[in-house]
């Protein structure tokens, strides 16, 4: 039950926090565009993140779809390893860490995720778990 609310919570952190950037990426918020230009990013990239974002949390947060959640999980990893990197090169240290947290808060959103949510691998133990989730579906 535990590992249930910790994904739960994790994740719904991250989709909100992902929503609320998206919106400010999207609005044209002065200190978002200023940050982009000073990370010399162009501003089309704010406005393809401010759309990949909502996608993401979206993906995360409805039920199915397990190849389309690995791909937000690593669309988001992505996403916030570049930030990270960014925002340390230009010395904006106070906001260069806020990425790496998000990371952490990613990566236990992703490893307690339920099996119904997760793409299967093709280990036995994984395969077996796939097998007795689409078996009890069909009961």
């Amino acid at each position: 039950m535990a590992r249930k609310i910790a994904y739960w919570i994790t994740t719904v952190i991250v989709a909100g926090l992902s929503l609320l950037a998206a919106r400010s990426y999207l609005s044209g918020d002065a200190p978002v565009m200023q940050a982009f230009a000073r990370m010399g990013y162009p501003q089309q990239l704010r406005i393809i993140l401010g759309i990949a974002k909502p996608l993401g949390a979206i993906i995360l947060v409805v039920p199915g779809m397990p190849r389309l959640k690995e791909w937000a999980y690593a669309g988001f990893t992505f996403a916030w390893a570049c930030a990270f990197v960014a925002h340390y090169l230009v010395r904006d240290f106070p906001t260069a860490f806020m990425p790496l947290v998000l990371l952490v808060i990613l990566a236990v959103s992703y490893w307690t995720r339920p099996a119904g949510r997760a793409w299967p691998a093709n280990t036995p133990y994984s395969r077996k778990a796939h097998d007795e989730i689409q078996t009890s579906k069909a009961v």
